[in-house]
């Protein structure tokens, strides 16, 4: 078959170019293999471990915004408290530990220097990690339960031993469960694997967020406000993730040919994405600025000086309380310079370009490149920081603007989605390209 551009110079709509990813039989079975392993973890989050109480389980995730956040990268599942009620948060954590040691450990700068070779131990490490993250996780959701009223007998004596040792090693095995399906997606399916069940999660979570739509039906002019600047976050964010800076760059190299020596060059760029840290930025300053309310609430019915404290600093940090999303936006942007810096020095990009003969033009190869990339870099993310800072607090403004107070819009949840979709489909184009079909992504 030929492309829909030579047969008539038009290109495909979205549907036509889904109808003919369909068509190619290959790319077909990836598809349906993706959507069957999604499938599998829906069914498997609905699972829940033994000896819950469903109505305080509830009643503690209306109180505890930190459960809340968590219950982002689970889909679901740990408000059920199924056996993969952790998600692949683990993984996430111990992937992030990775990263942020590798320039500090200098045997995982080499292993990180080892190519593909180097790139398969350090994923072996990420799993290594993930277990007892996963371990210490899971305890700490059941001792948190424990004290919910939702769970009895959580310890390592008497009894209550062989329960605790079965529901965390459930939760565990769960984790690595998924940590699986996503790998088996990344390997056999259509896009990352381990992204694609955290946006399923959040897929997942649609009906109770058009549910909580409907419990204020009096504010109809408000809802229609509000998925109007949630439309305008996700335009904003589709252009803030596509946006970069573009360095040319000059390569020269050398030819043997008919017994002389021939120098030839060609020009690329080297593209710098604005927002290169993505969503983690998001997850520290959200985790950081949870901590200290929910500490505080659970010394908030002590008597004396302890509970007053306790009781103050809980209702500070609040997602109703300025200061929680001044706070949060101050992070954002800090955690963003951070990540991004210690991510850019890794790449080892003035090194790389040495190696292979490139340079950057105007620039002299070596040092001076890597302190004019780092200046480009450190001036770009300036723009990106302000960008997630934004989106980070961008719900809040948009429920004081609107009044809707009933659906509570996580940009988290906006960023992962719009980031996971616009990588999928552009590994579909790629797909699509390769088999002289036109693709999504114009």
């Amino acid at each position: 078959m030929v492309s829909a551009e030579a047969q008539g110079g038009r290109r495909p709509s979205l549907l036509q170019a889904a109808i003919e990813a369909f068509s190619v039989p290959d790319l077909r079975s990836k598809i349906l293999f993706t959507l069957a392993l999604l499938a599998i973890y829906r069914v498997v989050a609905h699972i829940p471990i033994p000896g819950l109480n469903a109505l305080e389980l509830e009643r503690l995730f209306q109180t505890n915004q930190l459960q809340g956040f968590l219950d982002l990268f689970s889909g679901g599942a740990l408000r059920r408290m199924s056996i993969v009620a952790l998600g692949v948060f683990p993984y996430i954590t111990a992937s992030i530990v990775i990263q942020l040691l590798t320039p500090v450990i200098p045997q995982l700068q080499a292993l990180s220097r080892e190519g593909e070779m180097g790139r398969v131990k350090m994923n072996r490490l990420v799993h290594w990690l993930t277990v007892p993250v996963a371990v210490a996780q899971g305890f700490g959701q059941l001792v948190l339960l424990q004290q919910a009223n939702v769970l009895t007998n959580v310890g390592f004596t008497g009894d209550a031993l062989l329960p605790t040792l079965a529901a965390i090693a459930s939760m565990t095995a769960g984790t690595m469960f998924l940590v699986w399906l996503g790998e088996l997606i990344s390997e056999r399916g259509i896009g990352n694997g381990i992204s694609l069940i955290i946006f399923a999660g959040i897929v997942a979570g649609f009906p109770d967020l058009i549910g909580q739509g409907f419990i204020d039906r009096d504010n109809i002019l408000g809802i229609g406000f509000f998925a109007i600047i949630g439309l305008l976050i996700i335009a904003l964010i589709v252009v803030f993730n596509e946006a970069h800076r573009r360095i040319p760059v000059q390569y020269g190299r050398s030819i043997f040919r008919g017994g002389r020596m021939y120098r030839q060059g060609g020009s690329t760029y080297l593209p710098l994405r604005i927002n290169s840290a993505g969503m983690i930025p998001l997850i520290f300053a959200f985790s950081i600025v949870i901590l200290p309310g929910t500490v505080a609430s659970y010394f908030a019915t002590s008597a004396g000086w302890l509970g007053t404290g306790a009781a103050f600093v809980a209702n500070l940090f609040t997602p109703t309380a300025p200061i929680y999303w001044v706070l949060t936006f101050l992070l954002v942007v800090i955690f963003t310079f951070f990540y991004t810096l210690v991510v850019f020095q890794q790449q080892n990009l003035a090194e790389n370009l040495q190696r292979n003969g490139g340079f950057v033009l105007g620039i002299r190869p070596g040092k001076p490149t890597q302190d004019y990339l780092n200046k480009i870099i450190i001036r770009i993310t300036m723009g990106g920081a302000l960008f997630l800072g934004f989106v980070a607090v961008m719900p809040y403004m948009a429920s004081l603007i609107t009044g809707v107070q009933a659906i509570q819009l996580s940009s988290t949840s906006l960023l992962i989605m719009v980031g996971v979709a616009l990588d999928t489909m552009r590994q579909l184009e790629a797909q699509l390209m390769m088999r002289s079909y036109e693709g999504f992504l114009r």
